[in-house]
């Protein structure tokens, strides 16, 4: 029997996620193959879900996907998996919708799963009974089906939440995780920092699930939402033959790639080259390049002291490489980038400077219009409003007067604040972050535009540009 499990909270920062955590690892520990799923846009919750739980984490979010997406990904994605367990955004009932229609809550009922509702009772006693009654009668028809008290400050501590809750309220407490300072994620500008990023990454998750395997129900969990029925799941798409070799920049950097978006590119014909860009010297022999967002900034030294690949980078998209590249990799892309005081040359492609400020610069859903100049829209993403995210702390300087831009901003920041996406000869980069989904078909577009210019490359007929990148990407440069 499958089992589905919600972990939501009554607000942000309850220190959810990290019990998400534990609890992926401690459900792995008992046996169970757990599936992860995250509401929203998130990255970075998921990068240490799937770390914990050994599986890819997906995300479920209702501004790029349709109800009956989301729930197809659901039941695809469970497919071999013992429970099903999804780590909410902010609180049970927010969103961006007045009436909830894209909230945490309306998840809930579309997937029909247990909630365990985390608390933050730092500070609190008697007050968590009406907040507790308060979520309940909100919205009677929601399975709340447990709490979990979380930085609880003692035995004496919890023993009074637990006393209110018994007097006042129906709600089982499933575990009370008491405040410790050896069980926090360091937090940054963009949240928490990313599980590719820590070192110590494997060994904090460890102590996460120990601290919830003692302190938490995690059998009683382990046995919700069960009914004896596995997930259906329609059949995953078939898979063509890889005849373009696409790299991938994936390191500490660049690390925020959908696994969906990932899979798509290989279901397109796509044969993914992983590079790292803080080691790797040499870009090895790809016909299209994926430069995904993640933190350039904190990596600006090693990036900017691995002048080899910069120097190959830039000659690869001069030469026509057809690139494709997200939040920081247009930053990676730039000319320099400015943070904490200090300057780092970058690929020097796109003809702007990047400075990092200390309050975000655009933040939150965008809604795109691709324009006439985009490289590989035709057909694909030129047919209505293009549902996308941004979420950075830079923005662009120096930008020159005759930059050319693929998107008209709609809704959003964006480079301009009324447009995104740069083109440069074959390269397509930008501050919104495209997910891969019936809205917005980007990975078979960009695949075919790689095999286009990759055909015309091979044809003796063929402009010398694409005939010179081909020979450029062949060599050592």
């Amino acid at each position: 029997m499958t089992a589905r499990v919600y972990v939501s909270a009554a607000h942000k920062s309850s220190g959810k996620t990290t019990l998400a955590i534990g609890l992926a690892r401690a459900l792995k520990g008992l046996g169970a193959t757990v599936q992860p799923y995250k509401k929203g846009p998130d990255y970075i919750d998921p990068l240490w879900l799937t770390k914990a739980a050994g599986r890819p984490c997906h995300n479920l979010d209702y501004h790029t996907m349709g109800a009956s997406e989301i729930t197809a990904l659901y039941e695809d994605a469970a497919r071999g998996a013992d429970v099903l367990m999804i780590e909410g955004n902010k609180g049970l009932y927010d969103g961006v919708a007045l009436d909830g229609s894209n909230s945490n809550a309306a998840l809930v009922h579309q997937l029909q799963t247990p909630v365990v509702l985390v608390i933050d009772c730092r500070g609190v006693t008697r007050g968590l009974a009406p907040l507790v009654l308060g979520y309940r009668h909100f919205d009677p028809s929601m399975p709340i089906a447990g709490i979990v008290l979380n930085r609880v400050g003692g035995a004496r501590h919890e023993g009074k939440l637990r006393a209110v809750l018994a007097r006042y309220t129906d709600v089982p407490v499933l575990g009370a995780v008491h405040e410790s300072a050896d069980l926090a994620i360091t937090e940054r500008h963009l949240g928490l920092v990313p599980s590719g990023e820590w070192d110590g990454a494997e060994d904090l998750i460890e102590r996460l699930a120990h601290a919830v395997r003692a302190q938490v129900d995690v059998e009683a969990i382990r046995r919700l939402g069960e009914d004896g029925r596995l997930p259906a799941g329609a059949p995953g798409a078939g898979m063509r033959r890889a005849d373009v070799r696409i790299g991938i920049i994936r390191d500490r950097a660049f690390s925020f790639y959908y696994p969906g978006d990932l899979e798509a590119l290989e279901r397109a014909g796509a044969k993914l080259v992983f590079v790292d860009a803080l080691r790797d010297e040499r870009l090895p022999p790809v016909d299209g390049l994926f430069i995904g967002g993640g933190f350039p900034e904190t990596e600006a030294q090693a990036l900017s002291a691995n002048s080899p690949l910069r120097a190959r980078v830039r000659a690869a998209i001069e030469a026509g490489l057809p690139t494709y590249a997200e939040c920081g990799g247009l930053m990676y892309l730039t000319r320099s980038l400015t943070f904490a005081g200090r300057s780092y040359p970058m690929a020097g492609v796109i003809a702007a400077d990047t400075v990092m400020e200390a309050h975000p610069a655009g933040h939150g859903y965008v809604a795109l219009k691709a324009r006439g100049v985009h490289p590989w829209a035709r057909g694909a993403l030129d047919q209505g409003s293009i549902p996308a995210h941004e979420f950075h702390y830079s923005h662009l300087t120096n930008i020159a007067p005759d930059t050319v831009y693929a998107y008209d901003v709609t809704r959003g920041t964006g480079i301009s604040g009324r447009r995104d996406g740069i083109v440069y000869k074959n390269c397509l980069a930008g501050y919104a972050h495209l997910r891969d989904v019936a809205a917005c078909p980007w990975t078979e577009a960009f695949v075919g535009f790689v095999r286009g210019h990759k055909h015309a490359a091979l044809d003796p007929a063929s402009e010398p540009s694409a005939r010179a990148q081909e020979a450029c990407l062949g060599e050592e440069l």
